[in-house]
């Protein structure tokens, strides 16, 4: 067990069942044991024990995520145990994604289309960049983190280290940069981007948000190189000047933030390939252009021969000219020097390792990996390579792609599993794999707060049900009954009375429906009679998804509505009812899994109640009934036995974008708070946030006559957020 390289900070210490769940998985670790599962019942701090063991073990941790919201509360639940070590968030850069596509039925081609977040693809560089550089690592991730993503030890190769003494030439120095990808531009400084201004040279590494500023001088720039492959020359005593500082600055207030004496830049790309490696990888690609040709000539199937042609020579001429070709990913097998069928880079890759083993060069796996609610996350790692190989299958097939470019995947699940050391599966509903396969199971069901499982409320769907209402009677033993009900208006109308009541006392409520179009329309609907509502589903951005969750708990309305994301991880304190629609339409969305994870999401309030509108007992919602009261009844027993008082659980509000905005949007909200507490004292009434916007746009048109548009584009989203408040 490592000692000293990770210090978690908190102001409690393990209770309930948390330390002996600690200590029985800490002892599996060093026991030398594969895998392991935490069965922890929702509200128990799964996430506080798992923080514990990681401080304990001592060496980088993997935390898989089943999607980008939970993987974004995790990273910001971890940066808060461990606030002086490196926790990254790493999920897919892409806000909206359409991979290509061949159609034979409809003989369509669908065109790749994709939309890329420049601050997730930032976070993406912090995390690999940290792995590389430090110990102390947690990355949180999605199923991103089994996705091609480029060599580590090109990356590293390609990595510039420059300290205050080194030697540099101004020409090779810049060439340096763009040789690793960075753009050179004049206008402000983006993530992987550089400037030049007189003595200075301005780099924005890609991973960061702030500005490295070199100072150079001694003589004027020479015209010889003084950079060398990964570091520039200490006291080189060639011609050329000398790095006399090295300044970190605020890119928006201009403020120095600290002064280093050496400092590293990564490469603004993942996906590196040296010269001489992409004269080879042309030549493979053409090689294998000529196989494929000849094939489909022997099969007759002269179209696909022609299409496969004409689209592939037209990608290798454009990797000639400029060294890139829109699809580029799919001649990864060739750029990178990969035997047909061997697994791409991932982020595992960029972890670190051990002794060797025969079956991977890379040596053994020497870090931890968490797998949360492991019932979810599991199957999505299980399930991509096959969903990708059946899409790349048919466009080979038709033509469209050559078959090397069904080495472009994600990895096999037993490739997965090679590539990582000891693993902990995290669910309050194991699923099958996990029972199976985990040399041993921790239970955490007793919660540090002595909060018990939600009360559960069975009402009809249709109204006037007064069969469903009698069989409800005669569970009314097991504390899951209503009385007899009379003019019952039917769920939606039941669920808005009850949420009325929550509502007034100041608490939150949840609903979940069937389908997006369901939750869009009763938020509408629930809106339209005066409840502050909003949908939440996956149709939403990622960090859209965030905010409209930092707002629910802000208290900004009371009633989320949602399908499928209301359901794992999501930690909401403040919810005190949950009204599951069409809790008897078995399936999926109303499996015994996703009822009781849905049902847990009340378990962290003290007056969780759970009402389930069925009008039939399904197998499912038996099973989610009897295991919930199950755990309710040991729950309570603990607290009688040991007098212990239910309390809700206290959890700061944090908005987990904060992390992840922009530097122009970080720069709004900055201002406009200074402005407000300089000229409302505070306050923030309408009169004086009237005064600040006339003000506000005054000086926008003035910098817009100054050409200065980066400042009027600050000024003119001030105005804008300003106004809302009035």
């Amino acid at each position: 067990m490592s000692k000293c390289v990770f210090k978690l900070k908190s102001d409690w210490a393990p209770a309930g069942d948390q330390p002996q769940a600690i200590l029985k998985l800490l002892k599996g670790l060093e026991k030398g044991m594969k895998k392991q599962t935490l069965l922890g019942v929702t509200g128990s701090g799964k996430t506080f024990t798992i923080a514990n063991v990681i401080e304990k073990w001592g060496k980088p941790t993997l935390v898989i995520a089943h999607n980008k919201t939970l993987a974004a509360q995790l990273a910001s639940e971890y940066k808060e145990f461990f606030p002086n070590h490196a926790v990254h968030y790493f999920v897919s850069y892409y806000d909206y994604y359409q991979p290509e596509a061949y159609m034979p039925g409809t003989d369509t081609f669908i065109e790749k289309d994709a939309q890329i977040n420049a601050e997730i693809d930032r976070l993406r560089h912090a995390s690999t960049q940290a792995l590389l550089s430090r110990k102390d690592v947690i990355i949180v991730a999605s199923v991103s983190c089994i996705y091609g993503l480029g060599s580590p030890e090109e990356y590293l190769k390609e990595n510039m280290l420059i300290g205050v003494g080194d030697r540099i030439t101004r020409t090779e120095f810049l060439k340096k940069l763009v040789s690793m990808h960075f753009t050179r531009t004049t206008a402000d400084l983006i993530s992987g981007q550089f400037r030049t201004l007189g003595n200075r040279i301005e780099i924005m590494p890609t991973g960061e948000t702030n500005i490295y500023a070199l100072e150079v001088g001694g003589g004027g720039f020479a015209s010889k190189s003084g950079v060398r492959e990964g570091r520039v020359g200490k006291g080189d005593s060639s011609s050329g000047d000398t790095i006399l500082s090295i300044t970190v600055i605020d890119p928006v207030s201009s403020k120095i933030i600290r002064i280093e004496d050496s400092a590293t830049i990564f490469p603004a790309k993942h996906f590196l390939t040296e010269d001489n490696k992409k004269e080879k990888a042309l030549k493979s690609i053409e090689a294998e252009l000529k196989i494929q040709l000849k094939k489909f000539e022997k099969e007759g199937k002269i179209l696909e021969a022609e299409r496969l042609k004409r689209r592939t020579r037209y990608d290798l001429a454009m990797i000639r000219e400029v060294g890139y070709c829109s699809g580029i990913e799919n001649y990864s097998r060739h750029l990178s020097g990969k035997k047909e069928g061997e697994p791409a880079e991932t982020l595992l890759s960029y972890f670190p390792h051990s002794a060797p083993r025969s079956d991977l060069g890379a040596g053994k796996p020497d870090f931890l990996t968490i797998i949360d609610e492991s019932h979810v996350t599991l199957p999505q790692l299980n399930g991509m390579y096959a969903g990708d190989a059946s899409r790349k299958n048919t466009l080979v097939e038709h033509g469209f792609r050559l078959p090397s470019a069904k080495d472009n995947r994600p990895l096999r699940y037993p490739e997965f599993e090679e590539r990582i050391g000891p693993v902990i599966y995290t669910s309050a509903t194991p699923g099958k794999i996990e029972k199976e396969y985990s040399e041993q199971i921790a239970e955490q069901i007793i919660r540090p707060t002595g909060l018990i499982d939600p009360e559960l409320i069975i009402k009809p769907v249709r109204a006037s049900d007064k069969s469903l209402a009698l069989r409800s009677e005669e569970r009314a033993g097991k504390g899951e009954s209503l009385g007899r009900l009379h003019e019952y208006p039917g769920q939606v109308q039941d669920f808005i009375k009850e949420a009325d009541k929550e509502i007034k006392a100041g608490r939150r409520v949840l609903a979940t429906t069937l389908t997006k179009k369901m939750a869009e329309d009763l938020s509408e609907y629930l809106k339209s009679i005066g409840v502050k509502s909003e949908y939440l589903h996956s149709d939403i951005k990622t960090l859209d998804r965030i905010r409209i969750l930092t707002r629910f708990r802000k208290g900004e309305f009371d009633c989320l509505v949602g399908v499928n994301l209301l359901r794992e991880g999501l930690d909401l304190p403040e919810v005190s009812l949950i009204g599951i629609l069409d809790a008897d339409k078995e399936g999926f969305l109303r499996s015994e899994t996703s009822l009781i994870q849905t049902i847990g999401r009340a378990a962290r309030n003290v007056l969780g109640r759970v009402i389930l509108y069925a009008d039939n007992m399904t197998g499912s919602l038996e099973r989610a009934i009897s295991e919930t009261n199950r755990r309710r009844a040991i729950q309570v027993s603990y607290n009688k036995k040991h007098g212990i008082t239910p309390k809700t659980i206290v959890k700061a509000i944090r908005d987990i974008t904060e992390d992840m905005e922009s530097a122009h949007e970080k720069a709004v909200y900055e201002n406009m708070k200074l402005d407000i507490a300089f000229l409302a004292k505070g306050k923030g009434d309408p009169k004086s946030i009237q005064k600040l916007i006339k003000q506000k746009e005054k000086e926008m048109n003035k910098v817009v006559k100054d050409l200065d548009f980066e400042t009027a584009a600050i000024l003119r989203d001030e105005i804008v957020a300003l106004a809302k408040m009035i």
